[in-house]
């Protein structure tokens, strides 16, 4: 990539905002986050490669996951923040350094304006895009905890409802890491609610929820927040009337769990993955 394309990109970039936030109460007691909102690819980048329908695929965004944040948001009087970009740019949601921060093939597709890629362009989209997605969430967190109302995290997903030819049983499932408080009850609440049997509701599952760097990690596991991970199957949430009927029923299950501010209070519970406690978090007590 020459100068000149170099310039053009960051001139594109320039008029591209990497977030966005809905507003809510900042001592509403939860900040709900969107990580792959977003199927759009900024201007000076095309399709990067791909046919354009391939960007309504899931390798581009977690579809249905926005309209459920937006929802639940509202539900909660809570405010949120979404990315605004396709994680085949740039995953918003992996480390700085993951080797999967940058896809050159996901779910068998080759991204063509990935396969070349160089450590100057990953630098330049790391800052451009993930790094403003980031700083967003983590500045509304730091807005949240200055009321001295410590806000659980709840990160809205969603995944496909069979993968590599095999089909996943669960309709939703609660991902986390080390701290039990918010997750643990969350899937307590989902087994009482009647119509989801027990191999529907995934614990840590389809993935697991212990991931360094990701969002999760660096906000809220850093500060010692309360937080979980939603997946919510693709399928079920595909129309905006399902969406809103998920965002329903996570915001009456969680609402009781985020009330008590004890429950609330930054915790240091360590990290499965990074492994033990992290010292002391960022907030022991709302600045």
């Amino acid at each position: 990539m020459d100068r000149s394309t170099h310039l053009d990109l960051e001139a594109a970039a320039s008029g591209f905002p990497a977030f966005q936030t809905v507003p809510g109460a900042l001592d509403a007691g939860v900040l709900v986050i969107c990580d792959h909102a977003a199927n759009a690819i900024p201007p000076g980048y095309g399709t990067l490669g791909l046919p354009r329908e391939a960007l309504e695929r899931h390798i581009a965004y977690d579809i249905g996951a926005a309209h459920v944040t937006r929802a639940l948001a509202a539900e909660l009087g809570a405010p949120a923040v979404l990315s605004t970009f396709s994680r085949l740019l740039i995953d918003p949601n992996r480390g700085a350094d993951d080797p999967t921060l940058v896809m050159r093939i996901s779910d068998g597709a080759i991204i063509p304006g990935n396969a070349r890629i160089d450590a100057a362009e990953v630098e330049r989209r790391r800052r451009l895009f993930w790094a403003p997605y980031r700083d967003a969430v983590a500045a509304k967190v730091e807005q949240m905890l200055a009321t001295g109302a410590p806000p659980a995290i709840l990160s809205m997903h969603s995944f496909t409802p069979q993968w590599r030819g095999v089909a996943r049983p669960w309709k939703i499932g609660v991902l986390w890491d080390a701290d039990p408080r918010l997750p643990q009850g969350l899937l307590e609440a989902l087994a009482r609610d009647g119509d989801l049997a027990s191999d529907e509701i995934g614990n840590n599952e389809p993935y697991d929820g212990g991931l360094a760097g990701d969002t999760i990690d660096a906000i809220a596991t850093s500060r010692g927040l309360s937080n979980a991970l939603i997946e919510v199957r693709q399928d079920l949430i595909a129309t905006p009337e399902d969406a809103e009927a998920w965002a329903d029923r996570l915001a009456r299950l969680a609402w009781p769990l985020i009330v008590p501010i004890e429950a609330r209070e930054p915790q240091n519970w360590g990290s499965r993955v990074v492994g033990g406690l992290r010292g002391p978090p960022p907030h022991t007590t709302p600045a």
